[in-house]
């Protein structure tokens, strides 16, 4: 299986184009705000508020080129705020750390948020900073702080799958400021990262997850529940029960294209349920880093090229 991988990723660059695109249109909507605006209002029309998502991230190099490519999606998410704010959809916004510059430096990082921040605060728009592999986890972190301390609207994402991550915890909950709520996106983590780090099997993962969420809303952090596992869902549920939390404490997010019948089961039950949906220009780049670094994507593409 290994060998079958590393071919299959060797040849990724001669995968058509069009190839590409089939594939990856049921998980990203389109290259422009209007294509995911469409979406985003489908999916709105069946009850499942949204989450907006520039495709983009820079994995460092020439300082100067990561800078302008900074600014170019400060520019991107301002507009994009803008479109979202005016057509009424529910949705909020949510960007990576590198995608603003992480690699050039923490201070342009925070510069790129603390702007787009303020502009999705004067449009009523929450905006989420999210994680990528661990490398960038301490600098995303001080970013972060660093713009709760100026926004209350803003959030962030924490992934089991990392060992140190109750103690990220530990340290965002002891260093929230008294008036604002920790407001957190709970995921697995999609990066397969080394065991010096990480969990690599699903059990300890799963166990993270709900004991990680255990303790943001013991402290009375918001939690985002992002997952399409129904074998851990009852757990959480379990939980969340017992601690006896309203609506205001969390929700389940999910990625778009991926197991719907899920969504609508949550969203009967009574759950808020808020669906991913990426889109932009880069969409195909990026598309080719996520299946190498995380190799096991391959099996769905695979899976997809051999039917068609």
């Amino acid at each position: 299986m290994a060998l079958l991988t590393d071919l299959f990723v060797g040849g990724l660059s001669v995968l058509p184009k069009s190839l590409v695109r089939s594939l990856s249109s049921r998980y990203i909507a389109g290259e422009t705000i209007e294509s995911a605006l469409e979406r985003l209002a489908q999916f709105n029309a069946k009850g499942f508020e949204g989450i907006l998502d520039i495709l983009g991230e820079d994995e460092g190099g020439d300082a100067a080129a990561g800078e302008a490519h900074a600014y170019e999606a400060l520019a991107q998410y301002k507009d994009a705020a803008t479109h979202l704010a005016a057509s009424g959809h529910k949705a909020y916004m949510s960007a990576k750390p590198t995608h603003f510059g992480l690699h050039v430096s923490d201070d342009l990082c925070f510069q790129i948020y603390d702007q787009v921040a303020t502009h999705c605060s004067e449009l009523g728009l929450f905006l989420r900073v999210e994680m990528e592999d661990h490398p960038t986890t301490d600098a995303t972190l001080r970013v972060f702080k660093r713009l709760l301390e100026r926004h209350s609207s803003v959030g962030i994402v924490l992934q089991s799958r990392l060992k140190r991550t109750p103690a990220d915890i530990a340290d965002l909950i002891a260093s929230t400021p008294a008036d604002r709520r920790l407001d957190v996106r709970m995921v697995k983590g999609i990066y397969l990262e080394p065991a010096s780090v990480a969990h690599t099997e699903y059990g300890p993962i799963a166990d993270a997850f709900v004991a990680c969420t255990e303790t943001l809303w013991r402290a009375g952090a918001r939690v985002a529940l992002a997952t399409h596992d129904d074998i851990m869902a009852p757990r959480l549920e379990a939980l969340r029960v017992q601690l006896a939390l309203d609506q205001t404490s969390y929700e389940y997010e999910v990625l778009m294209g991926v197991r719907q019948s899920l969504w609508r089961l949550w969203q009967d039950a009574g759950h808020p349920v808020r669906v991913y949906v990426p889109y932009g220009p880069e969409w195909h780049a990026y598309s080719m880093r996520r299946l190498k670094k995380n190799p096991r994507l391959l099996r769905q593409m695979a899976l997809g090229v051999f039917r068609r």
